[in-house]
């Protein structure tokens, strides 16, 4: 049998053929196999994992028609500005405010006041 010895090799083979590593090595292997599996685990399940991905679309949709809701709310409140400017206001809207507000009415009208229910 012709053995050769590497003294420049750091892997050390026992008869059978199987590697021996050093505890060092066996340390710096499993760190990196941990960090490996804590960022998988934040790919699949962290804040912005794929598990999340669902959950933010969902919001998403609901933000959206939120959004949507309040456009239109504001773009009557808007419109109801502009007819009570007053430069140019709505006469018709102008009445119908000093009625709500002021309880005025013309002469040639007549009120009926209603009981609240219950009484």
């Amino acid at each position: 049998m012709n053995r050769r010895i590497n003294c420049d090799s750091v892997a050390f083979v026992t008869r059978a053929g199987h590697k021996i590593t050093l505890p060092k090595e066996q340390l710096t292997q499993g760190l990196a196999l941990a960090l490996l599996l804590l960022l998988m685990g934040l790919a699949i399940a962290g804040p912005s994992g794929l598990l999340a991905w669902g959950e933010n679309e969902q919001l998403l949709g609901k933000h959206q028609a939120r959004i949507a809701k309040l456009t239109e709310e504001r773009d009557a409140l808007r419109n109801r500005v502009k007819l009570l400017d007053p430069a140019h206001a709505d006469p018709d809207l102008v009445g119908e405010q000093l009625r709500r507000n002021f309880n005025v009415v013309h002469p040639d009208e007549v009120v009926l006041i209603l009981d609240p229910e219950g009484e």
